[in-house]
């Protein structure tokens, strides 16, 4: 089966903190291996349990049905590659280097970036972005 999306963070964190009926049924609409995550995603979201205090447990519990369910990508040489054009592109724009990452991995990977940020990823040349909230 050949991937079709990759969630960004912030969809993975509203998905696991909210567990809205509209991506579940947008998820439910794609079959096992078509969804992933980029490992650059679960580096977040690591660092996310560990930051959130007495919330840890509860969100670790979620991250793990999470990947349990939606394998996670390695960043490969691949997504390495990609990265050039991406940060060239945007350069001047130091705050988001993990988006970048991310980007390129969807890149690399020519899958749609499912985010509930798709202004952040505009600049971004070669990168599908699609938002599942806004759509519901």
């Amino acid at each position: 089966m050949r991937p079709l999306f990759l969630l960004d963070t912030n969809i993975c964190i509203y998905l696991m903190r909210y567990q809205p009926s509209q991506l579940a049924r947008r998820l439910g609409c794609c079959r096992v291996g078509e969804v992933l995550i980029s490992a650059i995603t679960a580096a977040e979201l690591e660092f996310g349990i560990l930051a959130s205090g007495s919330d840890a447990e509860r969100n670790r519990r979620a991250l793990d049905r999470c990947v349990a369910e939606v394998p996670v990508a390695a960043f490969d040489h691949k997504a390495a590659c990609a990265y050039g054009p991406v940060r060239l592109a945007s350069r001047e724009r130091r705050r988001d280097a993990l988006d970048k990452l991310i980007a390129a991995h969807a890149i690399a990977l020519d899958v749609i970036l499912v985010t509930n940020n798709p202004r952040d990823f505009s600049a971004f040349p070669g990168l599908r972005a699609d938002n599942w909230v806004a759509e519901a």
